[in-house]
């Protein structure tokens, strides 16, 4: 009967020997996460911020910036916006010859498995090509038809190659040769254009923004 009472009385003199901040101080603890992390769509962990640090971090900015006045007037912001420098193609001009031909290898490579012959690179088409291109850049369009209304037939013939204009492929932002031919082939019109086998000669023109972005043609002829 007197185990009891005096387990109570023993219970008692514990609690109140306890710390009073004891409490406080582990609830404070784990209400405030140690750290947050941001996770990218893709699952691939993006940073990790220490949360209670930061907090901790601009409470004291905050107190510093109480105690210190600005002793002059804050400079007046920029009412023009900065000079932004357009950025470097990601492929060099000396290299667009390399990536033009591997584009005619891949059509060749296709129309020959398919029963039609193997064309021959003509410099004429190659340049009116090229020229497409560069003008879809410069003038920030996409179409057959040129910026000064020119179709493909006018263009061959402007860069010499007077008769027998056959067709003409165009795409923009692939990024290798493999993946514009690919994306031509996937696309019923052109690739009814490559597997036209009247045609006997081509010519490809690569042409770059200024972000990278690639911009192609493919000028064939029957001649």
């Amino acid at each position: 009967m007197t185990r009891f009472p005096r387990r109570a009385t023993i219970l008692a003199a514990v609690l109140l020997a306890a710390p009073l901040g004891f409490a406080l101080t582990t609830t404070a603890a784990a209400a405030a996460p140690a750290a947050a992390q941001v996770v990218s769509a893709a699952g691939d962990a993006v940073a990790v911020v220490d949360v209670a640090a930061a907090v901790s971090k601009k409470k004291k900015k905050k107190k510093k910036a109480a105690a210190k006045k600005p002793a002059t007037t804050p400079a007046k912001k920029p009412t023009t916006a900065p000079t932004v420098k357009p950025t470097t193609p990601a492929t060099k001009p000396l290299e667009s010859s390399t990536l033009e031909s591997e584009v005619v290898t891949l059509t060749n490579n296709y129309r020959t498995a398919n029963g039609c012959g193997a064309l021959r690179i003509d410099t004429r088409l190659v340049a009116a090509a090229r020229t497409h291109s560069t003008d879809m850049v410069t003038n920030n369009f996409f179409s057959h038809t040129g910026s000064n209304g020119s179709t493909f037939v006018q263009r061959e013939v402007g860069a010499g190659y007077t008769t027998g204009a056959s067709a003409e492929n165009i795409a923009w932002g692939y990024r290798s040769p493999k993946e514009v031919v690919d994306g031509w082939i996937n696309s019923a019109g052109h690739r009814a254009n490559i597997l036209n086998c009247a045609s006997v000669a081509v010519g490809v023109g690569v042409a770059y923004k200024a972000d990278g972005t690639p911009y192609w043609t493919q000028d064939f002829g029957r001649v």
